[in-house]
Formats: C-alpha cells, structure tokens, sequence
C-alpha cells in the first residue's frame, strides 16, 4: 500500500480515493501547482490535506469565512491531526504562540483568512515559517467575472513572492466557468498548473422546479415530510428570512436563521445550533454556508430566486454531502425576477452589472427550460454530455409514464366520506398520514378507520393525487372555499371500483436505512459524543456512516473498520460505544423475535 492510500485509509478512514484525488495529491507531492474544479462536498479538503501530513513544513490554507475555520481545524484534529486557525477571533499574543510553536513542528496545517496578507506585521510572522504549500479555497473570489469576488484575494500573489523560497501553490473552487478558470490561474501566479476538472454531476442532488406555487403551503409540507431531518431554506432578502422563521417558528417548527444582519454571536449561537443538530432547519440568505461541512442536509429550498446559477449550484451542494439523496427545490415566480434585478442595480458595482445581470439571465432561462435541468447546469459550466435525460429532476421526471393511483384515490374519497366533508385537505392529508395535532385529537379524528392509511406516503404525493382528483372531475371544490372538496357521482364509481384514476406522480419515499430504530440510536450516541467532545456531530459521523452501521451491523472492530468514513483513531475513540448501542439492540430484537 502506498503512502497517500495508508494515510487516507489510516487518518480519515477510507479505504479508496474518489475520483481525481489520488492524481491531485500526486501532483502536489511532485512540487507542481494545481488549480481544481470540484463539485461541494467532492473531497477537495483531503486533496491539500494528505499532502500537508506528507510534507516536511506546514501548509497555510487560505479560507475566506472565520466562521467555518474552527469547524474545519476541529475536524482535522478529530482525525488526530494538529492544526491552528488564525483570524480576527484570534488575539496578537495568540498568533505569536501559534507561530512559535509551528516552528517546532508543531502544526500541521494553519487556516488563515485573505484579509490577514493585508497586515504588513502578519506577512513578517508568517514568513519565518517553512512554507510547504499554500492551499487556496474558493479560488474563484479573486477573479472579478467570477460571482463572488473579494479584493483580498488579489494580495496572495504578491504574499507569495515576496517568499525566500515558493512552496506549491494549490487552488480549489466548486464553481467556475472556464472564462472564471483562466482569469483565476493567471490571477494567483500558478506556473504550469495541473488543470483538474470534477464532473459538476451531484447524482445523489434530485433537482426540482416549482412554478407559481403556494410557498408556504409547500414549505411546511416539506418540512413535515423530512421531520427531524436538516435542511437549508434560502431567501433572497433579510426580511424574507425574518418572515419565514417568524411564520415557521409560531407554528412550533425548530428553525434557526442567519444573514448579515444579525449581530455576530446571534449568528454564531444560530449556526451552532444547526451544525450540532439543536434545530434541524435553517433559514438563511447567501451569506450561509460557505464552506459548510454539515453532510447529513436532506433538503434545501430556495424560497426564491437565486441572482446566478453558480450560487444555486453551491447552495444546492450543501445538501447530500455524505452521498445520500438530498432533495433539491427551487420555489420559482416570475414576480422575483425585477426584485433581483433591482437588488442588482441598487448594490453592484457599475462595472460588474452588466456581468451580474447576464448571469441573472441564464437563472430565469434554467428555471424556464423545458429540457433537463441537470443538464442545462452542465452545459453551464461546459460540461457537455451524450445524454439528455436524467430522470433526477422535475423536467425529467414528468415524462415518466402514467400509473394507476386507483388505490391511493379510493383512500382518500373513503377518508372524506369518513369526515361527511367537514374538513380542509390539510385535514385530510393529517388524518390519512397520522398525525396527532390538536384538531385531530379534539375531534376525535384518529379514531377513524381511515387515520393513518397512508403513512408511507408524503404530504406532497397525496395533495397531489387530490390535485389531480379535481382536475379530471372525480371531486368538486365546496363553494365559496379554497381547500375543501366534496364527493361527486364520479367518486362513488372508484370508491366502486367501476373507473380507475390514472396520473403522472412520483411518491418520494426514502427506504435508504433498513433498521431505522438503530438508526435513531445511532444518532442519539453520535449527539452525546458531540455534546461531549464539543464538535459537530458529523465530524463524529456522517449519516451515511451511521446509515451503513445500522444496515450491516458489525460486530467487532475489524468489521466496523470495514465501514467507510471509520479510521482507527475514530475506532479508538468511539468504537467500543458504537459496537455495543448496535450489540444491545441486536440482542433486544432477537429476544422480541
């Protein structure tokens, strides 16, 4: 076994490198520059990360957000490698030390924000140390066509030569059109780099489009189909965001928010509160999430549009970073769009709104186009493909054939006559997944036949199957209301078997995890070491580590080793509790069986 795959097996606990690492980690370790395009959560972290155990001096990696530095140093140190942060939460005497103590080998790895190489005593300290590579994330903000430009960045070359010696220079970003590509490499002084290109192809990233719905209506169904899951809802503006948590938070849903408007420790408690699963929704403009590491998000919304498609692309790529579906939507209206374009008028540069408003553009034609949306992104970003269907978005799906919701239609007008027509199809929907609110209760509506009938189901499938119930005339809406429907001659000939209802639908039922009530024990112990080493939960585990440990349920150390995402310093630290949560269930199934 070579060296990068024993420490990638060893350190992070992986048995096989994805796709291009092991070519980027080489080039590095050669002493050749590298500029990588890699899609969120595509493991471009453990591309300068291997090669910063490997060589001699420390690695400096420029991070543009203090607020995900700690995060990053926290889970490398998880894995038992030492690494600093230096940012402005950091006092002089502090960075002194820090820097003293590199000297000696102690760090590994310093995170450093942009901002820092504009401080002329810094650029003195820092250069005493022996640099072996300066790793550069969200390479792209030093270009001015990119989306997400910062001056600061512009001050990494001169940093650089003003060096004795010039470590490698590596670069990373998940968003970059070729124009953006090439103005970045020149931009950062890269000799000769190795291009690296990641397919920006997310298949676990199911994309949807929503045109002109009831937003709200279709948050909550959402949300209560993904209960106690994490998820990300985007808005546009601070107010949108103070709105919805407001909303959401009044009706009893555990939310947090973020945008530039709160005061930093609002933020920060927030965000916590996120990141160690305390609150499993999170309301936010474009100012969260970059750099993000949570990798169990099972959802993300954008409430509203979305200024270009490289911020689109990245804030759906905080979803599914463990590999596990993540459903992806985007609550379109036309009416967004002069809001955007005036956002862009009154707060962009004159000389980048023409750029701004171009990009907002090829956002209104992605959300307009009646091919895939997958790929229109990849053609975006010059990806061309063969293929012209992924059958993983909402375009692509609606082609699928018809099915037969007979069944499922019977369900539902059996449970309106049940009610005698008394109850809105938010009522109904309740009744027929089960649940157990106040209104429910007080009438006694979970002691009908019909309570629960379609608890597999979601809240979506179902209202839309009754969508369909009143558009082909199988139910009549009562009048003078919105919500409530009443059975017609049509609906006694299904509840009769005489007609059968067909309908494009797809349900979104997830059977990913084979024994959930491990699962969920699984995920209270990954809580408690969280709350006990006081880092994130999924710096402890990723959920598709918890998700393979609940299906395969190992035994012994060497079995669980087996699992990926378990190094041996995870298996020293966490392995004896995780082996016996999953023994103690097994033995108290056997005895129930």
């Amino acid at each position: 076994m070579d060296n990068t795959l024993r420490v990638l097996k060893k350190v992070f606990g992986f048995s096989s490198f994805r796709k291009g690492q092991r070519e980027i980690i080489e080039t590095i370790l050669s002493g050749k520059d590298v500029f990588a395009v890699m899609p969120t959560g595509g493991g471009k972290s453990i591309c300068y990360q291997i090669p910063a155990i490997l060589m001699g001096g420390v690695t400096l990696v420029i991070s543009p957000l203090i607020s995900l530095m700690k995060d990053q140093v926290d889970s490398i140190k998880d894995v038992g490698i030492n690494a600093a942060f230096i940012n402005s939460t950091i006092d002089k005497n502090k960075i002194i030390e820090i820097i003293e103590d590199s000297l000696i080998g102690k760090y590994k790895l310093i995170y450093i924000s942009p901002e820092r190489l504009e401080m002329e005593y810094f650029v003195k300290l820092i250069r005493s140390l022996n640099i072996s590579q300066i790793a550069v994330d969200e390479a792209h903000c030093v270009s001015q066509w990119g989306h997400d430009f910062r001056k600061s960045y512009r001050f990494i070359l001169p940093f650089v030569n003003s060096l004795a010696k010039r470590p490698v220079i590596t670069a990373f970003t998940a968003t970059a059109t070729e124009e953006v590509r090439n103005d970045s490499v020149k931009l950062l002084g890269l000799i000769n780099p190795y291009l690296h290109i990641s397919s920006f192809n997310r298949d676990n990233l199911s994309i949807n489009i929503h045109k002109e719905v009831d937003k709200l209506e279709f948050v909550k169904d959402v949300i209560r189909d993904r209960e106690e899951e994490s998820g990300i809802i985007y808005c546009s503006r601070r107010k949108d965001v103070d709105g919805l948590y407001s909303y959401l938070k009044e009706r009893g849903y555990n939310v947090a928010k973020y945008h530039s408007g709160l005061k930093d420790e609002e933020k920060e408690a927030f965000q916590d509160d996120f990141l160690f699963d305390r609150k499993e929704i999170m309301i936010a403009t474009n100012a969260f999430g970059m750099g993000i590491d949570k990798s169990n998000v099972r959802y993300v919304i954008h409430f509203s549009l979305p200024k270009n498609i490289e911020n689109y692309y990245q804030e759906i790529g905080r979803g599914g970073r463990d590999g596990e579906k993540c459903d992806c939507h985007l609550l379109y209206s036309r009416e967004d769009i002069p809001s955007m374009e005036y956002m862009i008028n009154t707060s962009t540069l004159l000389n980048r709104r023409e750029i701004e408003l171009r990009k907002l553009q090829a956002m209104v034609d992605f959300c307009e186009t009646q091919n895939c949306y997958r790929q229109f992104i990849l053609n975006y970003f010059g990806e061309g493909t063969v293929k012209q269907y992924c059958n993983n978005c909402s375009n692509c799906l609606n082609s699928d054939e018809l099915r037969d919701i007979t069944v499922e239609a019977q369900k539902i007008l059996s449970c309106l006559y049940r009610t005698k027509e008394r109850y809105g199809i938010s009522v109904i929907v309740d009744i027929l997944r089960g649940f157990s609110g106040p209104k429910i209760i007080d009438n006694k509506l979970n002691e009908l036949s019909t309570y629960g009938i379609m608890q597999e189901y979601s809240s979506k499938f179902i209202k839309d199957v009754i969508q369909t119930l009143i558009e082909e005339g199988y139910v009549d809406r009562k009048e003078g209301t919105y919500s409530m429907i009443r059975l017609n001659s049509k609906s006694i000939n299904i509840l009769k078997g005489k007609e059968k209802v067909m309908a494009r639908l797809k349900d979104s039922v997830d059977d990913t995890v084979l024994d959930q009530e491990l699962f969920k024990k699984l995920r209270i112990l990954r809580r408690d070491l969280s709350q006990s080493e006081k880092v994130k939960p999924y710096i402890i585990f990723s959920d598709s580590t918890l998700i393979q440990i609940a299906n395969l349920r190992p035994k012994s150390r060497e079995e669980l080793m087996n699992i990926r995402g378990v190094g041996e310093k995870k298996i020293e630290k966490y392995g004896d509790r995780v082996l016996r949560v999953v023994h103690n269930h097994t033995l108290i199934k056997s005895k129930v069986n």
